[in-house]
């Protein structure tokens, strides 16, 4: 299984270009394209996910507290502690874990009870 977070260039790239923002989107697309494809043909499960909140979501205890990283200027915050549970998460690795789960969420939906 494969799970990417469905990410708006502009939503961080307002500094750019118009020309720029183009090319990433262009960019991002065919990478999804790619993956998509290869995993048809694989016959493997590829999930597009909103990825919301999954940079200020513990991936340990799923609450979002008053430390985590928030708005643009949480850009610059590349590690926190969580405040409810006290686990410290790198920013990126954070926001994966939760996408993932969302993913593997999506999966379970699929399968039937025993």
């Amino acid at each position: 299984m494969i799970v990417v977070g469905d990410v708006k260039s502009r939503s961080f790239t307002n500094s750019m270009t118009n020309l720029a923002k183009s090319t990433y989107d262009a960019g991002w697309f065919e990478l999804k394209r790619q993956l998509e494809y290869k995993c048809k043909n694989a016959g493997c499960q590829f999930e597009i996910v909103n990825e919301s909140y999954t940079t200020q979501t513990c991936s340990c205890c799923l609450e979002i507290s008053d430390s985590s990283p928030k708005g643009r200027a949480g850009l610059r915050i590349r590690g926190w502690t969580c405040a409810e549970c006290g686990t410290w998460h790198d920013r990126d690795i954070n926001a994966a874990k939760n996408i993932l789960a969302v993913g593997l969420d999506r999966l379970a939906v699929g399968i039937p009870s025993v």
